[in-house]
């Protein structure tokens, strides 16, 4: 079947960002943290519907600021973004000794170790992929994740290799079932969830988040509950020379049977972890899109 002219000015993009990437890869970490810096003030400029959600979302969880602390925020915001992305080039081009020297996996480590059934709660900070590429590289154990196919076959086809890389990882989509991934997961494989997205009202429960009632997936609970596993949080940190990933100790009597308590205390501990690099958490993406029944739209 021929190709629209639309199409494939799409397929003509990708794979020119893909070759900038491949360019991008080799240069020193400071040249490349210096046009993310470049690329993010722009993108604050010109791409102003997503600098609404930002604005958004932090005026929600974070009213106690003044407007002129939100705005920085939100420019950082915008910076971080445009560095992890270009990190990517690295990340998913670069040689191994370079990742082993720029990815350093720090905490309670221990608590990757061995097959017993493991949950990986990694939120959705900006130097996500940084993370599950540290954990991949660094602990000698399979992982699976959930993974949601991009709308570009070419885009698509470059993220999954690049996750992809070292050959530890398995991307599982989300229409494959609970099933699947609960029998990876007793298989003794890492499962690495990062459920602190708005994926509408279907299987979601509303919990706070920053004061804010929130459509919140349970699956981490859930899969706990048929793991049987125990949840380990890893936080990925970008700093000047690479990332820092903190594996936290797993937490204790988790979970109960109440539901709704043990989402809430997933949402709680996210608190706690953004409230350690505000600027760093992915603030782009619409949080509060689905709202209670009854309740205004927000964006």
């Amino acid at each position: 079947m021929s190709m629209g002219p639309l199409e494939l000015l799409g397929r003509l993009g990708t794979q020119a960002g893909i070759v900038l990437m491949r360019l991008l890869a080799p240069l020193p970490l400071p040249w490349v943290r210096f046009l993310g810096v470049c690329l993010g003030y722009v993108l604050y400029a010109v791409v102003l519907p997503r600098r609404r959600v930002v604005h958004t979302n932090l005026a929600l969880c974070f009213p106690a600021l003044s407007a002129a602390e939100r705005r920085a925020l939100a420019r950082q915001t915008f910076v971080y973004f445009a560095q992890t992305w270009l990190d990517r080039s690295w990340l998913w081009h670069g040689p191994r000794a370079v990742l082993m020297q720029r990815l350093r996996l720090c905490g309670a480590v221990h608590e990757l170790d061995g097959l017993a059934p493991t949950i990986v709660f990694c939120p959705h900070f900006y130097g996500l992929d940084a993370g599950v590429t540290a954990v991949n590289i660094h602990v000698d154990r399979d992982l699976t994740t959930i993974y949601s196919r991009q709308s570009n076959a070419l885009l698509d086809s470059w993220i999954k290799a690049g996750r992809q890389r070292f050959g530890r990882l398995r991307l599982f989509l989300r229409s494959e079932g609970v099933k699947t991934h609960v029998n990876a997961l007793r298989a003794g494989e890492l499962l690495y969830l990062l459920p602190d997205m708005d994926f509408g009202r279907d299987n979601t429960v509303f919990v706070p988040f920053f004061g804010v009632q929130t459509a919140t997936l349970p699956s981490i609970p859930r899969f706990a509950r048929l793991g049987p596993a125990k949840v380990v949080p890893v936080v990925p940190r970008l700093t000047a020379d690479g990332y820092q990933v903190e594996v936290m100790p797993a937490w204790e009597n988790y979970p109960t049977d109440d539901l709704l308590a043990d989402t809430a205390l997933v949402n709680a501990y996210l608190e706690r972890f953004i409230q350690t690099m505000p600027a760093q958490y992915y603030w782009v993406h619409k949080r509060f899109k689905t709202r209670p029944e009854g309740e205004p739209a927000v964006y």
